[in-house]
């Protein structure tokens, strides 16, 4: 089988896309947001927090950018690229991609690790992961896996999230 992935972007696995730092987490952040995915039920107590502060903890869905970031940078190579661009993944970093036409979502995975806490402060680092080829019934496929990891002030892992594109 013929290969769209080259030498340099097998080089380039485990290029840093981007990196955001979150503001602070506060408490109302985290009761808004469990307020709002759970409507019209009420939330578990857990993500509303009672006099024993400590106790509260975001739902793992919880996203501490939704909102403004406190730092954010990018590969300088990323600035004004289409978000559309089939070869969008390897732009970002500085590398030529595979010129195929057509890309689809091909899922995410998300693993979950520490809770999210009032103060906390995530780091998100996102990193080109992987490659795979297959033939299918529209020709060759390229399936291109990036990772997102979150962590907390401590360096404990939040969350890791692995997002899969199909590009023929």
């Amino acid at each position: 089988m013929d290969t769209v992935v080259t030498p340099e972007m097998q080089a380039a696995l485990g290029t840093e896309i981007s990196r955001k730092q979150s503001y602070p987490v506060d408490a109302s952040d985290i009761r808004r947001w469990a307020l709002a995915v759970y409507w019209p039920e009420e939330p578990p107590t857990r993500f509303l927090g009672t006099a024993d502060e400590p106790t509260l903890t975001a739902p793992e869905d919880f996203n501490p950018f939704a909102w403004r970031v406190l730092d954010i940078s990018q590969h300088p190579a990323a600035s004004g690229i289409d978000p559309n661009d089939p070869d969008r993944t390897e732009r970002q970093i500085g590398v030529a991609g595979p010129g195929l036409k057509f890309q689809l979502n091909g899922g995410m995975e998300a693993t979950y690790g520490a809770a999210i806490r009032p103060g906390d402060t995530i780091t998100s680092v996102s990193r080109l992961a992987g490659y795979t080829e297959r033939e299918g019934r529209l020709g060759h496929m390229l399936i291109s896996t990036t990772e997102d990891t979150w962590t907390n002030q401590v360096g404990e892992l939040v969350k890791r999230t692995q997002q899969t594109i199909i590009r023929y």
